[in-house]
């Protein structure tokens, strides 16, 4: 897992629990380690069907705000049927 993430992980966690996020994973080039200094961080959102879109929103800036890259949110209802096992496999939860 990526050093951003890794000393960012008990934020992060505070960050889900404070938004009613079940569970939270990261996944793509910041759980593989192979990010740059372009990657984004992708988050993937477990047992959050009650969140708004604005709090998805706010999750998402907030998020942006403590690791200072941009953050894409997926929910697991949200993945892709092709995607689906590929990101899951790989994700790690925080």
């Amino acid at each position: 897992m990526n050093t951003i993430i890794e000393s960012n992980k008990d934020q992060l966690r505070a960050l889900a629990l404070r938004y009613g996020v079940g569970r939270l994973s990261v996944f793509g080039s910041m759980a593989r380690d192979d990010a740059n200094a372009a990657s984004d961080v992708d988050l993937l959102l477990e047992n959050s069907e009650g969140l708004t879109g604005f709090q998805l929103g706010a999750l998402q800036m907030d998020a942006q705000d403590l690791l200072g890259r941009k953050v894409d949110l997926l929910t697991i209802q949200a993945l892709h049927p092709l995607l689906r096992e590929k990101i899951l496999r790989e994700a790690v939860v925080l």
